[in-house]
């Protein structure tokens, strides 16, 4: 039966849609999350971070088993494990069943969303077709990220925090019944069946411990036997990652790719512009509703502006890389990304909207997709054709990870610093507005770093091909 390479388009754009929606949509519901179900502050953004470095220490693996098992196959495997964990998530009744159900969850991300993009690189050819598909699963990628502030906000407020898990379940169900009729079973010629798993696991489990570390270091205190242990044992478990890729016939992350420089600096800089974005969300959309006490909708309608500043930005940083390169973009991204947080971190209970976080929002919004869009062309730009996938792939898992280790360290430093606030006298609210600036101006410490990283990048000038593909990845 011939498919319309169209209609498969739709269901791969719908498909990554939801897990683009699912990263904001959670963020708007987190107060309410936190009241219900009686998280501590310092364990909240587990429900970010779990699904987070799921999705990103098993982003490689997911492509790998796409490749050797069909990524038809794998597509549909990673919508079923989504759609279940989401009816579990919406489901939990305690802290640790929904970071739980949130990890696997990441797991059903990271085998969804490279099998998808593998789909649609063999569904068309290279050239006009395939940049108009990237084009549009960029596109819809990016309109998911904005929607969900909004759907969030709707969802939470008329029903109940549940259904932002909950609304996942319809579409996977519809996709799933979709994927026969209009997915081909297109696939690579077999190679050797070889599959990195303990290098995946050694690797998230190592980032995981380390994550929580950190996060254990507030309440628990650096020199503790609890912190220091769990953070050698994170360590311990890297340097067996690294280990068992030097030695694997078919690594998950190969390590030569390190060797270029483009990559490495621009991956540096993708993980400090994923620092920035996810510790600016998780401590905007708390401060919004816990200290300004906007309802979750209102929140949802204050971040759209963001949204749309991202969308503009994506298509203007792909523009001027073209004209002015991709070192100075990346640069210029950088240091807008640097104001947009210093201006939200000035903004106070009382103050105005319009004068105190929309200018901060719509500048951070520019800036991250200048860093976004330039960092993604010159990473792979070094790299053999044959190793574009694995580069983009190791990359974008930069990205994951460094968000994930970024919101650790500045919702500790965050939290840390409104315990100290409340012990001196300061009122809850008052406690709360000091914690959140602190937040922000450690997320900007991260966007200043990048901001000399971007430096030493190379100048390109990307074909059109590349400029697609990028603005789409990022």
């Amino acid at each position: 039966m011939r498919r319309s390479p169209w209609a498969t388009l739709a269901v791969l754009a719908l498909a990554q849609f939801i897990v683009v929606l699912d990263v904001t949509i959670v963020n708007i519901a987190l107060p309410h999350i936190q009241a219900d179900l009686h998280f501590s502050a310092d364990s909240l953004q587990w429900v970010i971070n779990a699904y987070t470095l799921l999705f990103g220490g098993f982003l490689l693996l997911g492509g790998r088993m796409a490749d050797l098992l069909g990524p038809r196959r794998v597509f549909t495997a990673g919508l079923l494990l989504f759609g279940a964990t989401s009816l579990v998530a919406g489901l939990s009744n305690s802290p640790e069943f929904l970071i739980g159900a949130r990890a696997v969850q990441g797991l059903g991300g990271a085998l969804l969303s490279p099998a998808a993009l593998a789909i649609l690189t063999m569904t068309f050819a290279h050239g006009r077709e395939r940049n108009i598909a990237m084009g549009v699963w960029g596109g819809l990628a990016g309109l998911g990220g904005t929607l969900g502030v909004v759907a969030g906000g709707v969802l939470v407020d008329s029903l109940s925090w549940q259904w932002v898990f909950f609304v996942n379940v319809p579409i996977v169900i519809a996709l799933v019944a979709l994927v026969p009729v209009f997915v081909r079973d297109v696939r690579h010629a077999a190679g050797r069946r070889a599959f990195d798993t303990l290098g995946a696991v050694l690797g998230t489990a190592g980032l995981m411990a380390v994550v929580y570390g950190v996060v254990r270091s507030e309440p628990s205190g650096w020199g503790s036997f609890e912190v220091v242990g769990v953070l050698t044992a994170g360590v311990l478990l890297l340097a067996a990652f690294v280990v068992v890729e030097s030695r694997s016939a078919a690594p998950l992350v190969p390590l030569r790719l390190f060797r270029s420089r483009a990559l490495s600096v621009s991956g540096a800089s993708l993980a400090l512009n994923g620092a920035g974005f996810l510790s600016m969300f998780f401590l905007t959309a708390i401060y919004l509703q816990q200290v300004r006490g906007d309802s979750a909708l209102e929140a949802g309608v204050h971040f759209l502006p963001m949204g749309g500043a991202a969308i503009i930005g994506a298509m203007l940083a792909s523009q001027l890389v073209r004209r002015v390169g991709t070192r100075t973009v990346q640069f210029s991204g950088a240091i807008l990304s640097v104001v947009g947080l210093l201006l939200l971190s000035q903004a106070t209970a009382t103050g105005s909207y319009a004068s105190q976080l929309l200018p901060g929002l719509l500048v951070f919004g520019f800036g991250i997709m200048g860093v976004g869009v330039a960092g993604q062309i010159t990473a792979v730009s070094e790299v053999r054709p044959q190793e574009a996938g694995a580069a983009s792939g190791v990359v974008n898992a930069m990205y994951q990870v460094g968000g994930a280790l970024g919101l650790a360290i500045v919702t500790t430093l965050s939290i840390t610093h409104t315990t100290h606030e409340l012990t001196h006298g300061a009122t809850q609210l008052q406690a709360l507005q000091s914690g959140y600036e602190r937040g922000l101006l450690a997320a900007a410490v991260f966007a200043a770093a990048n901001v000399l990283l971007t430096l030493a990048t190379p100048q390109l000038q990307p074909t059109q091909s590349q400029l697609t593909e990028a603005t789409a990845a990022a």
